[in-house]
């Protein structure tokens, strides 16, 4: 679906499905230099058993326009000027990796947007290493491997998942070259930048109070799950319900860890949602 988000080319993919105002709607935000594809297999799911899906397309990333966003509270700004485009009142956010940050910082600058807040392979801060932020300006096939070596716990997924002759370290390679290839600009420098320099980690948990799920990864080296706990305990703290859920997988939990990645959003989601009736 297209949308115009500040005067600019917005895509969201719904799953196959089109949105209906008598169903709760779940958004699906990607990491740096991804798009919504990498929520193929939960997107469609949610889509097919009671949701509302806008997997979306972050600004400069594969078919929203361009330029790429250059901090946190910006995406967070842009997400909630997307809801407001697609008509949508309040949502579950469910965010991935640098997408877990926008979510995050959407929850509290708009907590009566957001219903549920799901947080999947995130931490804070989530600093990016000075040899990662260097190959990502200087020699982006070189970040691009880096960053694939880090996020796949196995080299190898079971032989049936998702189907015979999947390449999880293929197909996220080759899609981190494409939104490249779309964008002249820097995107993944772009993209790490904006999780280096976010520090409002805790004071948004002070204003998050909404449920919160954290999906984790035991084998995860971009995003250790210890680095969540701090921002877990702040959102206990400051009084959300939080549930962790920690799966046998690294950084790439959606494509490593599918079944078991869905099971946990979609269950905390239906939740979160028949409560809120």
């Amino acid at each position: 679906m297209n949308l115009t988000v500040a005067g600019r080319a917005a895509y969201v993919y719904t799953g196959g499905k089109t949105p209906t105002a008598d169903q709760p709607t779940a958004v699906f935000i990607h990491g740096a230099q991804h798009d919504h594809s990498v929520w193929i297999m939960q997107t469609r799911y949610f889509a097919h058993h009671g949701f509302n899906v806008l997997a979306v397309d972050l600004p400069g990333h594969a078919r929203s326009a361009a330029p790429a966003l250059t901090s946190v509270a910006a995406l967070a700004h842009w997400l909630i000027s997307l809801l407001d485009a697609a008509g949508v009142a309040r949502a579950v956010l469910i965010g991935h990796s640098m997408g877990s940050l926008i979510a995050l910082e959407a929850a509290a600058l708009y907590p009566a947007r957001v219903s549920a807040l799901a947080l999947v392979a995130t931490a804070f801060p989530m600093q990016v290493s000075a040899a990662l932020l260097d190959a990502a300006q200087h020699r982006l096939p070189e970040a691009i491997d880096m960053i694939n070596t880090w996020s796949h716990s196995t080299i190898a997924a079971k032989p049936s998942f998702p189907g015979p002759g999947f390449w999880m370290q293929g197909g996220n390679q080759r899609l981190m070259e494409r939104v490249g290839a779309l964008n002249p600009e820097p995107v993944l420098l772009t993209d790490f930048s904006a999780c280096n320099a976010y520090d409002r980690g805790f004071e948004a948990a002070t204003q998050v109070h909404c449920p919160v799920l954290f999906v984790l990864g035991k084998r995860d080296l971009m995003t250790p799950a210890r680095a969540a706990q701090p921002l877990a305990q702040a959102l206990s703290e400051a009084g959300a319900t939080v549930t962790t859920v920690v799966l046998d997988g690294g950084h790439a939990l959606m494509a490593e860890r599918p079944d078991e990645t869905l099971d946990a959003l979609y269950g905390f989601a239906r939740k979160a949602s028949v409560e809120l009736v």
